[in-house]
């Protein structure tokens, strides 16, 4: 388990738990400054100490190898998990290179120090800012709340109301501070992923340049560049459409915070002052806990615990409630006032004090307190614009909506939404998106929606789609048929993505949170939006497989699974060789901004620019695939070529994106040349036991059981040679087995 998420709705009840999860955020922020304070001082050392670089090179990379970054959430992305294992990569690729001493080194100060200087200046900075501010507030507030809850009752009026008033705007100012500051760290925490990484690529592309076989060893590292430069640009765009819904979720926090107080059908909590009373002539005294009331049960716990005695917390007491009555201040000189009886000791009465009048009324109908004024149970209900229904009307509608839009000039004989010149694809997309978010629920319904996420965080990719394939055949009827006209246009619209740059990627960013999303409005809600990305990669790209034929008798998440090598496996083999990094400052990349010409459904969607979808890095019907150099000597497409027939519809899907927007990776058609096999070598025979799809024209493309002649061992580390049904080419070693 990573960080746990910080909700907004923890900062109106200030728990002890609360504080111990913004404790573990700013530690981890710490841990984050102190990393790239140590990595400044070795790369100066890199640039001022060229004679001592072997010894700097050594500790720069194990710095870089036992550094992890720690995640929000309980499972992380394929994307995340490359991006928290590249750090390691670097390390073992400059622990290779220790023998030559003889480089120069130039230009880091501008690729590595300055970003990281500025990350750590103007993100952790001001986290450490807004970390006083709100140290401060908690000390003003809950001073200021106690003199007010000593205030006697006797007071005239008008001194009352305005110590309440004061301690009301008080009060909403340390709550605004603290959900500014819980926003901050989560931020920061999201934003150092992609940020402290991009510039060590950039820091290794210098570094290698300058090698005396930097060509030949940047070949080799050229694969693993591209493959983290989209878990980047993918991290990073997930990152733009979280960000937007956690400050939505904020502002309608801010707008009405009593709507979104922690509550829970199990238990009520928050604090209370407890009245102890002591042996004349001492008194009573009042001391804060925090009380968790068990509802079924009628138990109370109570933990003490302040915040501003950094934040220990002592022994719980628990007693089992047998009635609650309000107490009046003719009796007791202080306001918001609870009598308590408990059955644990027979006639003996608890006296607790709520913190305001919101808060006195909350407690009593949590524990069926006898109240004058009824409690008023606040409904948490959203208002909807339209009132959509997924009936036969409505299917009618998606299939035409659709029809249109792959189509332009096929009609419809139910809506003739084809042949109305007033109808244009940018409405027609509008109109059908609108529907699809406005139905009283998500297409693939809340009742499975964890159950889909589940597979999306933690399944093998072969099981991925198996789980995935046996969750939708569990939809209802109408909603399965939906899903499937949906997800085949957009098949379609990818199967084009080379002309509209509408990757499985960018559709599965754009169209998450429209098929599937969670009932409550959370953090951690919003946290698992780039597995919902996931789950609509698979829908998109095993689409046949998974509406074409019903489930066999597998379970929906299987326990084991085939596992076939990695990229890295074969990476291992090669790298006492230099390899060559992204380089931000060379990359000739294009931001695709949307303009008035392309038509689109929203303007709430983040895409990604990656040529690969996340499921299809790492998951395939057939298993496991091993990973394997691809698109060599791909380069970064400078234009967006026009867009026609489902081009048209793709754009129109993507228009008004966030700033990360498109950045397409173009392959250019570069051959890489056969390896002849060596003279007098033994001829074998192989076997496959992975599938493998051929990314270069020397490549072979087979699948699991196909048999290889002439099988020899290839000039190429990793590789071997052999004919399967005539054609000779080059093989993966991880992706067979010797007959």
């Amino acid at each position: 388990m990573g960080l746990h998420p910080l909700e907004f709705s923890e900062c109106y009840l200030d728990s002890p738990a609360f504080r111990d999860k913004i404790k573990a955020h700013e530690a981890e922020l710490d841990k984050t400054g102190r990393f790239i304070k140590e990595l400044y001082k070795d790369g100066k050392n890199l640039i001022n100490a060229t004679k001592q670089l072997s010894l700097a090179q050594q500790k720069f990379a194990q710095c870089l190898g036992e550094f992890k970054f720690e995640y929000i959430g309980d499972a992380k992305t394929d994307d995340e998990k490359c991006i928290d294992e590249s750090l390691r990569e670097f390390s073992s690729f400059l622990r290779n290179l220790e023998d030559q001493r003889d480089l120069m080194m130039r230009n880091i100060t501008e690729t590595l120090m300055k970003p990281l200087e500025k990350f750590r200046k103007e993100q952790l900075g001001s986290a450490k800012a807004e970390r006083k501010k709100y140290e401060k507030e908690t000390e003003k507030y809950y001073s200021s709340l106690e003199k007010l809850l000593n205030m006697s009752a006797k007071k005239k009026e008008p001194q009352l109301q305005e110590a309440d008033v004061s301690v009301d705007a008080m009060r909403q100012h340390f709550q605004e501070t603290s959900l500014e500051y819980v926003c901050k760290l989560q931020e920061i925490q999201e934003r150092k992923k992609f940020e402290c990484v991009e510039p060590m690529l950039a820091f290794f592309q210098t570094v290698f340049t300058f090698y005396h076989q930097g060509y030949e060893l940047a070949k080799d590292f050229d694969h693993y560049k591209k493959a983290l430069q989209i878990n980047i640009q993918n991290t990073r765009s997930r990152f733009e459409g979280t960000r937007s819904e956690v400050y939505e979720l904020l502002k309608r926090i801010k707008e009405s915070p009593q709507e979104y107080r922690q509550t829970s059908p199990i238990s009520s909590e928050g604090y209370l002052y407890m009245q102890e009373k002591r042996p004349p002539p001492f008194g009573s005294s009042w001391v804060k806990r925090y009380c968790t009331f068990v509802k079924e049960q009628k138990i109370l716990h109570m933990k003490t615990f302040d915040q501003r005695s950094g934040g220990k917390l002592g022994e719980t007491d628990s007693v089992t409630l047998k009635s609650c009555v309000r107490k009046t201040t003719d009796t007791l000189d202080r306001r918001f006032c609870l009598d308590i009886e408990i059955t644990d000791r027979p006639g003996t009465v608890l006296t607790v004090q709520a913190l305001s009048e919101d808060d006195h009324r909350f407690w009593m109908h949590a524990m069926g307190g006898k109240e004058p004024m009824q409690y008023l149970n606040r409904t948490h209900s959203r208002e909807r614009g339209i009132d959509a229904q997924l009936n036969d009307v409505g299917i009618s509608f998606v299939k035409n909506s659709i029809n249109a839009v792959e189509a332009r000039d096929e009609k419809s004989n139910e809506i003739d939404l084809a042949t109305s010149e007033d109808w244009d694809v940018k409405t027609i997309t509008s109109a059908l998106k609108l529907y699809l978010r406005s139905l009283p629920e998500p297409l693939m319904t809340y009742e499975l929606y964890k159950e889909f996420i589940v597979p999306a965080k933690s399944a093998s990719p072969e099981s991925r789609v198996q789980a995935i394939h046996c969750l939708v055949h569990k939809l209802p009827e109408r909603n399965r048929l939906v899903l499937s006209l949906v997800t085949k246009h957009l098949a379609n619209v990818a199967a084009n993505s080379k002309q509209n740059l509408m990757t499985v990627a960018n559709l599965g960013v754009v169209f998450g949170p429209t098929l599937m999303r969670p009932q409550e409005e959370t953090v951690a809600a919003i946290m698992d939006l780039k597995f919902q990305n996931i789950v609509v990669e698979i829908l998109i790209e095993q689409h046949e497989k998974i509406f074409g034929d019903a489930p066999s008798s597998y379970p929906c998440l299987a326990t084991t699974t085939l596992s076939a090598p990695t990229r890295q496996s074969k990476r291992l083999s090669r790298q006492n060789r230099p390899l060559a990094v992204y380089n931000p400052q060379v990359l000739d990349i294009q931001t695709v901004s949307p303009s008035s010409e392309s038509p689109a459904l929203g303007n709430d969607e983040t895409s990604v620019g990656s040529d690969e979808s996340v499921s299809s890095q790492s998951s395939n019907a057939s298993g496991t695939p091993p990973e394997k150099s691809k698109n060599h000597h791909a380069t970064i497409s400078t234009s967006m070529p026009e867009s026609t027939g489902i081009c048209t519809a793709t754009a129109s899907w993507m228009n008004n994106a966030s700033p990360a927007s498109l950045i397409p990776v173009k392959p250019e058609s570069v051959g890489m040349e056969k390896n002849k096999p060596e003279e007098s070598v033994t001829l074998m025979k192989a076997k496959a036991v992975y599938p493998c799809e051929a990314e270069h024209d020397s490549e072979l493309s087979f699948q699991v059981g196909a048999i290889f002649h002439d099988v020899t061992l290839s000039r190429e580390p990793g590789w071997l040679e052999g004919v399967l049904e005539g054609k000779r080419g080059l093989i993966p070693e991880n992706y067979v087995e010797i007959l």
